[in-house]
């Protein structure tokens, strides 16, 4: 008996497609799938570097109220984010140490110095450096032991000061305080792909946004792309509280570049 017409178009069809399958599942496992991640590869990362110091208070405030926008938004998932705690400390002839809040200044500076080596994991450590600058901003910083209960962190960056290792770490972040182009005048000091935000820094997250080239934009990101560019004339008018270097610092700059550059 001869099958109908519309019958004889489905088994072609049917034939074609059982053919076809085969061929299909073997293409898509020869061509790689495109990344839904693309905001999570190293390339495409934005590098944001804060220059700071532990018992600045504007410091304090810049990194609990306003950096944390980072974490707190997903933002973190594009930028590699780098905590640079020297500041406006620098090195005496003699090799001495001076901060410009003090011998407290100088140590804390060591213990977040150590927690940020000992601790890589970027959520890990500015966690605990959170936690002490906010013991800042509440005037509090003597109690800055308790940050390590408050964060599950380790003691480690104790033992790191008392060994010493903290000093070459110092010594290592002064070197690159230094060496920043154009120097830096005060801080908090932020720096997005190498371009140095200055006054404008608390507009960091626009920066962030104009300088990510991944394909996958973040949602913080969208409102941001969406305004217009900033009025320079507009940054420069609205300039934010700082601590400046201090002008007894500028003396013995040179000596920190010369001393820090002989260190491995």
């Amino acid at each position: 008996m001869k099958m109908p017409p519309f019958l004889d178009r489905s088994l072609f069809f049917f034939f074609c497609g059982f053919l076809l399958l085969p061929l299909l599942l073997l293409l898509m496992l020869l061509v790689p799938p495109s990344s839904s991640s693309a905001s999570s590869a190293p390339n495409d990362k934005v590098t944001v570097s804060l220059y700071y110091e532990s018992l600045c208070p504007y410091c304090a405030d810049f990194i609990v109220n306003h950096l944390v926008r980072l974490f707190q938004t997903g933002l973190i998932s594009i930028v590699n984010l780098r905590m640079v705690p020297w500041g406006n400390a620098w090195i005496a002839p003699d090799g001495t140490v001076f901060c410009q809040h003090g011998d407290d200044e100088c140590f804390l500076n060591t213990i977040e110095a150590c927690a940020i080596v000992i601790y890589p994991d970027v959520a890990q450590h500015f966690k605990f450096v959170r936690c002490l600058e906010r013991l800042t901003i509440e005037g509090r910083h003597s109690q800055w032991v308790s940050c390590f209960q408050m964060t599950g962190l380790a003691t480690s960056p104790i033992n790191c000061y008392t060994s010493g290792n903290g000093k070459a770490i110092d010594q290592k972040y002064a070197k690159e305080t230094a060496e920043l182009k154009p120097p830096h005048r005060f801080v908090p000091w932020v720096v997005v792909n190498n371009q140095a935000l200055q006054e404008d820094y608390r507009n960091f997250v626009t920066y962030i946004c104009r300088a990510y080239k991944g394909n996958v934009i973040p949602n913080a990101c969208r409102s941001q792309l969406s305004t217009t560019t900033y009025d320079s004339k507009e940054k420069v008018s609205s300039l934010q509280p700082v601590c400046y270097v201090d002008e007894t610092r500028n003396l013995t700059l040179p000596f920190v570049t010369k001393l820090s550059s002989k260190s491995p």
